[in-house]
């Protein structure tokens, strides 16, 4: 079931395949609302909604979305008020993404390139430009090195600039979560490791009838621990961390879906394991 790449180089091409093909049934599906985001010039994704109130009043402010895919939390960012950037290494995403911010009348400059490839990211938006760097959830996962990762999100950040990143919580990306009986099982690493995890899903996470040609995706957890170190060793102060009970998805067959479009374990089992996270991190000045 889980075959391993030679490298992290083929391990994140076989994801840009698999997520090529997935970025143009994801944007007809409803579960983006680009409809929604075109109707109606202050509507924001759930996702953003969410992390509004730690993200405070970024209006003026220079942001940069690392992973972006389709730019709908891009575009939130946006209306929000700050002047946005947005980075994913996916044409046919970023395609989508453009078309999305022209039909919504938003100007939003976007860039293909391998967030993974710290260097082809600084040369292509500029280092030490931004005063938020913003990171969505379920997007960690994909990347082979957390300490890469954190470095470049330094070298992105003006002095004084900060970092929000709400994510899947590790734990949760530990857990066995095809099982059906409600029992929590950790049955994939949690540490980050060089060999990534690689799943063959024959599906996605937005209701479709379109069958895949490309189903195999490589995946890496990074423990909280590994990120909270890796962003200190970068340079960065980190000002806030909390975990949440709930995530954007339905995860697991027997989470129940709570207020936001956010998903949770049943009763007393939201208090056994925390399914996402959000983490903040300042540039000294």
């Amino acid at each position: 079931m889980h075959h391993v790449p030679v490298d992290a180089r083929a391990a994140v091409d076989l994801n840009l395949t698999t997520w090529d093909e997935r970025a143009v049934v994801h944007a007809a599906s409803p579960d983006y609302g680009f409809e929604v985001f075109i109707c109606d010039q202050e509507h924001l994704s759930d996702v953003v909604s969410f992390d509004r109130p730690l993200l405070g009043d970024i209006a003026g402010q220079r942001g940069i979305h690392l992973q972006c895919h389709l730019g709908t939390d891009t575009l939130s960012l946006a209306r929000l008020g700050a002047h946005m950037t947005g980075v994913d290494f996916s044409p046919n995403a970023l395609e989508q993404a453009r078309t999305l911010a022209a039909r919504a009348d938003a100007d939003i400059d976007y860039h293909q390139v391998d967030v993974s490839d710290g260097a082809a990211v600084l040369a292509a938006v500029g280092a030490g430009r931004y005063d938020l760097v913003y990171t969505g959830i379920g997007a960690l996962c994909w990347l082979p090195r957390i300490t890469d990762w954190a470095q470049l999100v330094a070298d992105l950040l003006a002095p004084g600039g900060r970092l929000l990143v709400r994510d899947g919580h590790p734990a949760l990306n530990a857990l066995d979560q095809d099982r059906t009986d409600g029992e929590l099982v950790l049955s994939y690493p949690w540490f980050e490791r060089e060999e990534p995890t690689v799943f063959d899903e024959p599906g996605t996470y937005v209701a479709t009838e379109h069958v895949f040609t490309h189903t195999r995706s490589a995946e890496w957890n990074h423990g909280l621990g590994e990120l909270v170190t890796a962003v200190l060793a970068a340079g960065l102060q980190v000002t806030g961390l909390t975990e949440h009970r709930s995530i954007p998805w339905q995860a697991m067959a027997h989470m129940v879906e709570v207020a936001g479009g956010e998903w949770a374990l049943p009763g007393d089992a939201a208090d056994r394991v925390p399914l996402s996270f959000t983490l903040q991190a300042v540039k000294p000045a």
